[in-house]
């Protein structure tokens, strides 16, 4: 039996904070019921407990909640959201009601938001390439079952647009019919919501994409809420009903935001840039619910997606997420002025576990040199563009004209690509070798010959 308590002696109301008097066993995060005058409920739960004062946080905000007639029920147990494989394909907010004017979920279980944490011990590490249908993230930095991968955009850069695309193309080959997305819009503008709703409706895509969604002007208790609901659902999917699950959770940095600004309600001493102390910890609970499980088939793999402020990656958003996550996309503003999408830029970006999902048996064997070569080449052709805008392009050596015809050719052909152009890995890779093929081959010095003599252009469909 639960230990609901009942109390009616509430001392302050404070932005999205109440404080009720003389509780003293009230546990952190505990679910709490207020009753209203008019007969009204809300729900919130317990952020803070000290000396018999307990500070409630309201999810709907505490505009009309009056100190005296109201009753708060303190539920004994945490926010709970009942979960089934019938939200794929629908519209929810984070306390699992819907928004697409559909019927409430009848089947499934209730889970508690917070989920469990997978035991170190029972990880399994990821070695299994996720095809996003996006060359430069699948040649150059590729996204492997299980990874945490964040997408870093600058504000006005196309990431939302990217976000969908992904949501709507990324499959693991071969188990295309056990591959689902969970999709968080946290505290996004009402036109964003509709493009996403819009976008996955119009291409199908909504079939297998299950959407949370707070807006802009939801109290900051639902932001907060939103990804957790998200991966809940992700969680039950993946390790109940054996899927493959893509967790999309788009813009975590309007989390942080409601996070500083809950921090700063319940007058916390903030740390750097104004955001609590304790982000890096409050992040890395929604991060490391990724991962694939030793004796389970499905697994969660995690694609955050955050604005850096003033594109700075410095930035305490971007910095603490850098940590806990494999890896980052960065999109560049440079690129979107040229008019590329997306406008990814390789040399910022990383995977770090990208190595032990590609070549023979995941991608292709030429997989790993390729990348690489690609890699150093775009790089030394940046540094070749630094150096003819000083001397003039007259200037530079034959070799060097080439590099720029390749950086040109790379970031037009590989980089660039339509929003709903599906790449699979092999044209990808076979993009690679043809704007390759602009240097000469000596300058291929970190590919084996071996994968020169089959795949290079010159040679492809010779003995």
């Amino acid at each position: 039996m639960l230990n609901v308590r009942e109390y009616s002696n509430i001392s302050m109301i404070k932005g999205p904070l109440i404080a009720v008097q003389g509780v003293t066993d009230a546990s952190y995060n505990e679910l709490v019921e207020i009753e209203m005058p008019d007969g009204s409920k809300r729900r919130g739960l317990v952020v803070d407990s000290q000396l018999g004062v307990t500070f409630v946080q309201i999810f709907e905000g505490t505009t009309g909640i009056s100190p005296t007639g109201s009753k708060v029920r303190f539920l004994g147990r945490g926010l709970e959201v009942k979960i089934s494989e019938e939200m794929l394909g629908r519209i929810f907010n984070p306390l699992g009601e819907p928004l697409d004017n559909g019927p409430p979920v009848i089947s499934g279980e209730k889970r508690n938001i917070n989920g469990d944490p997978i035991n170190p011990a029972t990880r399994e590490y990821p070695e299994e390439f996720i095809q996003t249908g996006i060359s430069a993230i699948d040649g150059l930095n590729s996204l492997l079952r299980g990874q945490k991968l964040p997408i870093f955009s600058g504000s006005g850069l196309p990431a939302n647009t990217l976000a969908a695309q992904i949501a709507k193309q990324a499959t693991v080959r071969g188990e295309e019919s056990n591959f689902a997305v969970v999709f968080a819009a946290i505290g996004v503008r009402y036109d964003e919501a509709l493009f996403f709703r819009k976008f996955f409706e119009e291409t199908g895509a909504i079939n297998r994409v299950a959407m949370f969604v707070t807006l802009a002007n939801d109290p900051p208790s639902l932001k907060i809420l939103t990804p957790r609901t998200a991966l809940t659902l992700a969680e039950y999917l993946a390790f109940e009903k054996d899927m493959h699950v893509l967790a999309i959770l788009i813009d975590m940095t309007n989390y942080c935001e409601a996070l500083r600004e809950l921090s700063a309600s319940r007058e916390e001493v903030p740390g750097r840039g104004g955001y609590p102390g304790y982000m890096y910890t409050d992040l890395a609970t929604i991060y490391e619910r990724a991962g694939k499980v030793i004796g389970k088939k499905g697994s969660i793999t995690q694609m955050p997606i955050l604005t850096m402020p003033n594109d700075d990656m410095t930035h305490p958003i971007p910095d603490l997420t850098g940590y806990i996550t494999e890896g980052q996309i960065v999109l560049d503003r440079s690129l979107f002025n040229k008019g590329i999408y997306p406008p990814i830029n390789v040399l910022m970006s990383l995977s770090r576990l990208m190595k032990d999902g590609i070549g023979e048996g995941k991608t292709r064997d030429d997989h790993k040199d390729l990348s690489n070569q690609l890699f150093a080449a775009y790089a030394r052709a940046q540094d070749i563009r630094g150096l003819a805008a000083i001397i003039g392009e007259d200037s530079l050596s034959e070799v060097d004209r080439k590099y720029l015809l390749f950086a040109e050719a790379f970031e037009r052909r590989f980089v660039a690509q339509g929003v709903n152009e599906n790449r699979s890995i092999e044209t990808t890779l076979d993009i690679g070798w043809e704007i390759l093929s602009i240097l000469p081959e000596s300058e291929l010095s970190l590919i084996r010959s071996e994968y020169i003599k089959k795949y290079h252009p010159n040679y492809r469909g010779k003995k």
